[in-house]
């Protein structure tokens, strides 16, 4: 009860310095936390929904794929008679014919396209009476003939759209303009996707490209009837058909939610593991905190020891302080979490995907996940300095503040870091020496690590060579100020060390992903100006392929020379070896040998493209031991089995078509049904001489219905590939924005600490003639270059790491190393920023103080 007691005063005493300290934990935990009921929301809006929109059974073919955008732009079908079949099966109230595809882009009169920008699918279908579990007509009526759609009330919202306004959608069968016959609303939440609904004839026509046909069957039950015993009655009418899948409502849920999955696992597996980055930076600031606030307590922690409490109590004193700046941080950022989570939501709104606050989900693994970790992070981080705490002597009341630094623990920490560090700069080196980036990717991490935790462990020893670097070129020309500044830096290198590693460890990642990102762009780049000759880069901006109407559009564009057709085309291949595997081989017209620049390493590219002949990847050939003149056979999975000659090899050493099969247009038209043919993935342009500027009008012209396309040279694509890795490099370092708050504390904490700390050497400097100006200026200046000593460890570190993982891109051809310097300098100039605008409050209470009552403190 005693410690217990002791611990609470100690807690409350010096609240004001533990208040960083619990903001720390308060940001860590209100990550985790927020991260979890975000994620868990989405997955109750995405679970509602799917089981909304599932009938009692479905049937649908076999290798059709949830959200699948077919390489032929037509969804695999079921035929009409199957839908009579089952709409006389026993327990089968009505069975109904439902067409349902995303490979569509829909446009209003003014050619703007109605997609949502966060990436959310266009659907568009027929209306049926399932459609009735998860919308409801609100306005109009459903189309009622080729002329007429519907569509969505969120989108009719967003784009502002009314009944009798037009829509065009845009299909691989076709385009077919309709105006708005009515506007359905969901029961449910809608995520983002745009929905459309044309009459089932048109659909047909349209989106399958056959009459008669359906993409999956609907099954309502019987009142009373199981889906369970539905889907078997479903399953004994079809018996002997493995060309369809029959799955209950649960089932199908499951599915469409499987394919959700991964998307939200990898979001929030990667928004926890920059929740620990910021948990790993606020152990620094509480191991810092409790520290200072041991050694400022020394004498006091003697009295007591002198007056009979053990090692033990004493111990258990500052854990238990631990405890309550754990429960307390955590408590809050619980709270903080589920207002992070909605704020999150809101955010995603105002960009296009619709998050409810209805569905608004906190298990209640949410808050002790939260709790737990604050308070076991919390404790861990004071262990040692409640170890420290406990080995304090009787004698220490009898001295001033602050416990004798051990040197032989310091060196040994030192030797520790050494080796760590080492063996981690080993690990680092091993990934330039493989041959697989596969191979190098596990000694990447380690070294990653290894090296952090080495940089971590001998940052003390660390500090007193960069600190005095920094100083001689900093502080030398604040005179005396500056030297003190230097010294108070200099004084404790344990605690300058800690507080440094907070802030590296954000700017070595910020480093790192900076160097990878540019050497991508500049790899990618310098591959462009060696490998690709075409003029003109035309491919979707959604993930959508080619419509051959489009493809048609632009082959009528004047002032080209030619326009390459590029498509994607599944196959089995068995080599010589008789292996087998399932490859994608590009079909192309032959002018793409001079779009695309590939080094041929035997045989004759050109041939390649001529009647029954292939080309292969070096890696492929070497794998399966293939020489030009040997035969693969190739089995379409959309046709015929063909047996090919290769007709050349090519070098998979480059980042643009690695690993490609070429096969001629007219070799995969000679086995591949025209109807299965796959669209265009990406289409190539090559301008006839001189008339580079008139044909880039005129392709941007000839597609200007179609806005889901965009023509670029290849200026344009350049700067397209720069603004997204830019685009994703800024998402992340807004992540890492938590971690870079969290060290800020750290040093402003560090700061504010050993103000108190110093309280009566601030007196006597302040009696003897140092100014309140000075005063401040020295405060500001050491923190500045405790600041700067971090960021000059954190880029150094990352720098390291960034060109040691483009060592391993250049294994799968990005071989252009490219350190961002503007970006570099930036963050290290910006660092010293950070490092003025931490001192401002520690140094405002520096000046403020009373220098007799400062003289006058007790140690």
């Amino acid at each position: 009860m005693t410690v217990w007691k002791t611990s609470m005063r100690n807690f409350f005493a010096h609240k004001g310095r533990m208040a960083l300290s619990a903001v720390a934990v308060l940001l860590s935990v209100a990550f985790v936390c927020g991260t979890l009921v975000f994620t868990d929301t989405m997955n109750t809006t995405f679970d509602k929904l799917f089981a909304a929109t599932s009938a009692d059974v479905t049937v649908s073919p076999k290798k059709a794929k949830v959200d699948d955008i077919p390489e032929n732009g037509k969804p695999e079908s079921v035929p009409a008679s199957v839908l009579d079949r089952l709409d006389k099966v026993d327990g089968v109230k009505k069975a109904e014919g439902g067409i349902s595809t995303a490979a569509v882009t829909v446009v209003d009169s003014h050619n703007k396209n109605m997609g949502s920008d966060t990436g959310a699918p266009t659907l568009a279908g027929n209306w049926t009476q399932n459609d009735l579990r998860s919308m409801e007509i609100t306005s109009g009526h459903a189309p009622r003939g080729p002329a007429e759609v519907m569509v969505d009330a969120d989108t009719a919202e967003k784009h502002d759209l009314k009944i009798g306004d037009e829509l065009r959608t845009i299909a691989a069968n076709g385009d077919v303009t309709g105006k708005i016959s009515g506007i359905a609303a969901f029961k449910v939440t809608n995520p983002g996707a745009a929905v459309v609904y044309l009459d089932t004839a048109t659909a047909q026509r349209y989106l399958l490209g056959a009459p008669d046909v359906f993409s999956h069957i609907s099954i309502t039950a019987e009142p009373g009837f199981s889906d369970v015993r539905l889907k078997q009655n479903v399953a004994e009418e079809l018996a002997g058909s493995a060309a369809y899948k029959i799955l209950t409502q649960e089932e199908s849920a499951a599915e469409n939610k499987d394919s959700m999955g991964s998307f939200l696992d990898v979001m929030k597996y990667a928004m926890l593991g920059f929740a620990g980055i910021a948990f790993l930076v606020g152990i620094f600031l509480i191991v810092n905190t409790f520290s200072m606030l041991v050694a400022q307590r020394t004498r006091e922690i003697g009295l007591m020891r002198a007056i009979g409490s053990s090692r033990e109590q004493v111990n258990r004193s500052v854990l238990l302080e631990a405890v309550l700046l754990g429960i307390f941080g955590s408590i809050l950022g619980v709270g903080a979490g589920i207002g992070l989570a909605v704020g999150l939501m809101k955010v995603m709104g105002a960009v296009g995907m619709e998050l409810s606050t209805d569905d608004l989900t906190i298990a209640w693994t949410t808050p002790v996940t939260g709790l737990a970790l604050g308070i076991i992070v919390t404790v861990l981080a004071a262990y040692i300095p409640a170890r420290r705490a406990g080995k304090v002597s009787p004698m220490a009341a009898l001295r001033d503040a602050g416990t004798p630094a051990d040197a032989r623990s310091g060196w040994v920490r030192a030797g520790i870091g050494l080796v760590v560090t080492g063996i981690g700069a080993v690990c680092l080196w091993w990934t330039t020496q493989v041959d697989k980036a596969s191979d190098g990717s596990g000694f990447l991490g380690l070294g990653v690590v290894l090296s952090l935790i080495g940089f971590i462990i001998i940052g003390p020893l660390l500090a007193g060579f960069v600190v005095r670097a920094l100083s001689a070129v900093l502080l030398r020309f604040f005179g005396p100020v500056g030297r003190l500044a230097e010294r108070n830096a200099l004084r404790n290198p344990r605690r300058t060390g800690a507080t440094g590693a907070a802030l590296m460890i954000g700017l070595a990642l910020v480093a790192c992903l900076s160097v990878v990102g540019s050497s991508m762009v500049a790899s990618a780049t310098d591959e462009l100006d060696k490998s690709v000759g075409a003029d003109f880069i035309v491919q979707a901006s959604n993930g959508q392929l080619i419509v051959p109407q489009a493809a048609e559009a632009l082959a009528k564009a004047p002032g080209i020379d030619h326009l390459t057709h590029y498509k994607v085309v599944s196959a089995k291949i068995t080599g010589p070896d008789g292996k087998s595997q399932d490859e994608h081989l590009t079909a192309a017209d032959p002018t793409y040998r001079q779009d695309v620049r590939r080094e041929v390493l035997s045989g004759d590219l050109e041939k390649a493209y001529g009647k029954d002949a292939m080309s292969v990847g070096s890696d492929y050939a070497e794998a399966h031991h293939i020489k030009t003149g040997d035969t693969i056979t190739v089995a379409f999975k959309s046709g015929d089995e063909a047996k090919l000659k290769v007709a050349a090899i090519t070098s998979d050493d480059t980042s643009l078509d690695q690993g490609a099969m070429y096969i001629g247009m007219a070799t995969a038209q000679r086995y591949v049904a025209a109807d299965q043919m796959p669209q265009n993935m990406i289409m190539f342009a090559k301008a006839k001489d001189g008339e580079e500027k008139a044909a880039y009008a005129a392709l941007k012209s000839s597609i200007a219905k179609y806005p889901q396309y965009k023509v670029q040279n290849q200026a344009d694509f350049k700067q397209d590939l720069k603004d997204q890795i830019g685009q994703l490099l800024n998402v992340v370092y807004g992540l890492l924005a938590l971690a870079i708050i969290v060290a800020v504390l750290g040093v402003v904490n560090t700061l504010a600490l050993s103000v108190v700390e110093r309280t009566r050497e601030i007196g006597l400097m302040r009696a003897i003639g140092l100014s309140r100006r000075q005063l401040r200026r020295m405060i500001r200046l050491e923190s500045v270059v405790i600041a700067l000593f971090g960021a000059l460890l954190g880029l150094g570190l990352g720098m390291g790491w960034g060109t040691s993982a483009q060592k391993l891109l250049a294994l799968e051809g990005l071989g252009v190393l490219e350190i961002p310097w503007p970006t570099i300098i930036t963050v290290f100039v910006a660092s010293a920023f950070v490092g003025l605008f931490a001192a401002l409050v520690p140094a405002f209470r520096a000046g403020r103080m009373n220098v007799l009552n400062a003289i006058a403190t007790d140690g």
